[in-house]
């Protein structure tokens, strides 16, 4: 367990230093948030009396995305894992006396931690005294925090997890350029991080919800703004530890079989 400390550590300071990256990132963010806030305060001044959730509901979901961003962004990769996989430097990482996959996996962690880190607290406080009905308010109640907190870790595991599948599927090809661009558009779109979930027509939720991508970013925000509650966010928590678990298992029995056959420059 020390060694997998050691690499959190490291990983997690070398991720401190890129400042200048997450200032400008946050100005981004702010500029985004808002942005989305007021194409979506159109459509609800519109006269359409029917919208899923209300608009202070709709303004926590975004600001915690926003805050949250770096921690689910399915774009976000390290480089010198698929540097390693394409360039052959994968043979160094099997010299050592660890568990790949655990290794990757708490490199992942420890990089997306840190950049979120250094961007959500400015945001955090900067939404909070934004104008009723633009700001971002507190959970419904101490319950609902929690479970918040809770669920948020469980997705940041589950995006990992399924970025997991994405390294190990470089294993197979010649460039990971492809699979990452189709990925990230893939993901962006069914977590919820481009459109929420609860905007989309009965019909497609119900087909959304199959995949494990609807529990990453939008199961915490749904439960911090107070769309799921009770026994709903109960349920979405225990479906989160499911797929969490399943993923586990899946990438760690991909990633055997794909060192099993792995050739490192002609072998």
């Amino acid at each position: 367990m020390r060694k997998y400390l050691a690499f959190f550590k490291i990983r997690f300071i070398n991720g401190l230093q890129y400042r200048a990256a997450a200032y400008a990132g946050m100005a981004t963010q702010f500029f985004w948030g808002f942005m989305t806030l007021l194409i979506f305060w159109a459509f609800y001044k519109s006269g359409a009396n029917e919208f899923p959730m209300t608009f202070p509901q709709l303004a926590n979901y975004i600001w915690m995305q926003q805050a949250f961003l770096m921690l689910y962004a399915a774009w976000s990769f390290e480089n010198d894992i698929f540097d390693a996989i394409t360039g052959g430097n994968i043979a160094y990482e099997l010299c050592r006396p660890v568990d790949l996959y655990s290794m990757w996996f708490i490199k992942n962690i420890a990089a997306r931690v840190a950049r979120v880190l250094l961007r959500c607290l400015p945001i955090l406080i900067v939404a909070v005294f934004l104008p009723v009905p633009f700001n971002l308010s507190a959970p419904m109640s101490l319950s609902a925090g929690l479970l918040f907190i809770l669920s948020l870790g469980l997705g940041s595991l589950l995006a990992v997890s399924v970025v997991m599948l994405v390294y190990i599927a470089t294993f197979y090809m010649l460039s990971s350029l492809g699979i990452r661009i189709l990925f990230g558009s893939i993901t962006e779109f069914l977590s919820g991080a481009i459109i929420p979930l609860p905007f989309f027509p009965e019909s497609v939720q119900k087909v959304l919800y199959i995949f494990p991508f609807a529990y990453m970013q939008n199961a915490p925000f749904q439960i911090y703004n107070g769309y799921l509650s009770g026994f709903e966010a109960y349920k979405t928590i225990l479906i989160q530890i499911f797929w969490l678990a399943a993923l586990w298992l899946i990438g760690r029995f991909a990633m055997s079989r794909a060192l099993k056959k792995i050739v490192v420059q002609g072998g």
